[in-house]
């Protein structure tokens, strides 16, 4: 039995979506405790709710039944999410106009005045991520992984105890996939956070301490 306080808790979520005249049930029921420190994957075929599933997750969808907690409260403010959780995308979601460093800082910028001290936090994660020398290019001079090593530290900037992230590799080739994994699991690891991992990817899922695997609307063993 581990000692580890839970991050993340999930109890009964359901969720359905209007499909013509009826409704479509994306999830039944679904369990869920992440703990402090663990690194946990969730596959499913394509339409099984998993990108539902991590909206709840993240507190940027509610459930229609259900209940969740992040770090033992069931509230999660805009503030507090920025705190507790970063995010990672498929799609990066990269502001345009901003350099790396700049976005990065974004995630800073949302929780009060940046100063140097966030400069030079945001100055290392570039760092840490192999971008040291591209902290002044914008997106459209960099390649998918680049983007997508700016996206994950700016889900790090804040430090936050819980990294969720959504097919991170999705739109990369498989290089750059695997580098991109390679730096995600190493730098929650090395950093203690928790990670959630929805990939089609099995191989990227088996990397993970838990694997779960949706389907029907809750999670079955792999």
């Amino acid at each position: 039995m581990s000692n580890r306080p839970p991050i993340l808790q999930a109890r009964g979520l359901h969720k359905s979506y209007a499909s013509g005249a009826r409704r479509l049930q994306v999830l039944r029921g679904v369990e869920l405790t992440v703990l402090s420190g663990e690194s946990v994957s969730i596959r499913g075929e394509s339409g099984s709710g998993k990108s539902t599933l991590l909206n709840l997750l993240s507190g940027l969808d509610a459930p229609d039944a259900g209940e969740l907690q992040w770090e033992g409260e069931a509230t999660l403010s805009a503030a507090r999410r920025g705190r507790l959780i970063g995010l990672v995308f498929q799609s990066f979601y990269l502001v345009p106009e901003l350099d790396a460093l700049d976005n990065v800082l974004l995630a800073a910028r949302l929780q009060g005045p940046i100063g140097a001290a966030e400069r030079a936090r945001a100055c290392d994660l570039l760092g840490r991520v192999g971008l040291a020398d591209r902290t002044g290019h914008i997106p459209g001079k960099l390649s998918g992984g680049e983007r997508q090593r700016v996206a994950i530290a700016r889900a790090l900037m804040n430090k936050p105890p819980l990294i969720l992230a959504d097919e991170p590799t999705g739109n990369l080739d498989e290089g750059s996939g695997e580098a991109v994994i390679d730096l995600l699991l190493a730098l929650c690891a090395e950093s203690g956070c928790a990670l959630v991992l929805v990939t089609h990817n099995a191989a990227h899922a088996n990397r993970c301490a838990r694997r779960l695997f949706l389907r029907e609307g809750g999670f079955h063993p792999v």
